[in-house]
């Protein structure tokens, strides 16, 4: 009974944790998350981002202390293969929203300090070319369901990071 209560108990945190959204200026970060992963390995965080403001802005970083280093990747498909690109930035238009999900953009976050485990959270700061930097946290956890998060999802499960 307690294992299942302490069960019950993470994935209620979880799920609160993800249902966050964060706001700076006419930026907003919804439901951010990140799958487990072991010490050492990669992770990849996920997220909506979106441009609220009447001029576009640019990501153009995520630090976090939880990886030796951080970058942004899109993946796409060509043919029926799939490729990952390191990028340097990603365009945010006013009044759009861009989705970081499995199977297109995503952060990778390379050489995962400790384990990331279902309930724990992932620190991070988004870097805008406009100045703005804006903290969240990455719940670790199975990710929301539905909608584009979970598109391409059993096709990222295969590929290693």
């Amino acid at each position: 009974m307690r294992t299942l209560i302490l069960g019950l108990t993470a994935a209620l945190s979880v799920t609160a944790a993800q249902a966050a959204t964060y706001r700076l200026g006419g930026l907003e970060v919804d439901q951010p998350w990140s799958r487990p992963s072991a010490a050492g390995a990669n992770g990849a965080g996920y997220m909506t981002l979106t441009n609220r403001g009447a001029a576009s802005d640019t990501l153009v970083a995520v630090e976090s202390p939880a990886a030796r280093k951080v970058e942004m990747h899109r993946t796409t498909t060509d043919g029926g293969v799939m490729k990952m690109q390191r990028l340097d930035s990603v365009l945010l238009p006013p009044g759009k929203a861009i989705t970081f999900a499995p199977a297109g953009y995503h952060v990778m976050l390379i050489g995962l300090a400790k384990a990331q485990k279902a309930g724990d959270a992932v620190p991070a700061t988004l870097v805008f070319k406009s100045g703005a930097r804006l903290k969240v946290v990455f719940a670790v956890g199975a990710g929301p369901t539905g909608g584009a998060a979970a598109t391409g999802a059993k096709a990222m499960e295969h590929m290693n990071h």
